[in-house]
């Protein structure tokens, strides 16, 4: 359970620090990491097909499936169930002993539901004893699942609205046309670029759901510089590794900047900047 608990700490630490982790957990963890009960809604949303299948054994009405036939329809015999990882495991202690009838088929259907809600308890427990070294797990319960994730995982959309209000302009005004081409370029970006893009200048994947909990911001600087000793392109790019630093080239046209370096860049770069620089 090492590995739980240390996750557990990551996440507290994301919430502490206020920069969000980019984790892809089911829904039903949430809530139990916020003391929130379980029901079959949340089986159904993340194994449609298991929840189906114990909700035919359990309304046998109409289906024409009675105590003589029920062992031919029902393809289980005994109090088995599949679990999470696809193992066939008993949903009482010996409940390989135990024979499925028609009688006790709603026995069966309880317990085959609460093993799968419950089985990864234990895991869950790892998480919040990590998280509980660095904030006070009992006040999770104040929270629903979603306001959690949010506080953990931040934002899944990176919009330009919230991208507007984690900038800075030097030598330059926000009415200036290189800087509305820039901002209708990044408009255009579908979702995934955007959030390389955030990369690109912050270094981090997702965005609090709070602005106010972003104390970074990047800078757009206007610098007045034509070309270099190895052309225009090229000498952005060798001042670029110099400098640690990425620049923005103006072009004369917004559909010229949808396809100039700043786009490539925030995509194709892996090094991760807090600035970018316009060149005019």
């Amino acid at each position: 359970m090492v590995q739980f608990r240390f996750l557990g700490i990551l996440m507290a630490v994301a919430i502490r620090t206020k920069k969000p982790l980019d984790l892809h957990m089911a829904p039903w963890v949430w809530k139990q990491l916020c003391c929130m009960p379980l029901s079959g809604a949340d089986l159904e949303e993340v194994d449609l097909l298991t929840y189906r299948t114990l909700q035919g054994i359990l309304h046998l009405e109409n289906s024409g499936i009675t105590a003589d036939n029920f062992h031919v329809m029902i393809p289980l015999d005994s109090f088995m169930a599949h679990s999470a990882d696809g193992r066939l495991v008993p949903v009482v202690p010996r409940g390989q002993n135990i024979s499925l009838t028609f009688s006790n088929r709603t026995e069966y259907v309880e317990r085959a539901l609460d093993y799968r809600l419950h089985e990864m308890d234990s895991q869950v427990d790892a998480v919040r004893e990590g998280m509980s070294t660095i904030i006070p797990v009992p006040l999770l319960s104040l929270l629903t699942a979603q306001q959690l994730e949010q506080l953990v995982c931040g934002l899944p959309e990176v919009s330009v609205e919230m991208l507007r209000k984690l900038v800075r302009y030097r030598d330059i005004t926000e009415s200036h046309q290189l800087i509305r081409w820039f901002w209708q370029s990044l408009k255009e970006f579908t979702n995934e670029e955007r959030v390389l893009f955030l990369r690109f200048v912050s270094g981090r994947s997702r965005l609090p759901s709070n602005p106010a909990d972003i104390s970074q911001k990047f800078q757009i600087i206007k610098v007045d510089r034509v070309s270099g000793y190895f052309g225009q392109f090229s000498y952005l790019e060798n001042i670029s590794r110099l400098f640690r630093s990425e620049f923005l080239a103006a072009k004369s046209s917004n559909s010229d900047l949808s396809s100039s370096p700043v786009k490539r860049n925030a995509i194709e770069s892996s090094l991760f900047r807090k600035t970018v620089e316009t060149h005019t």
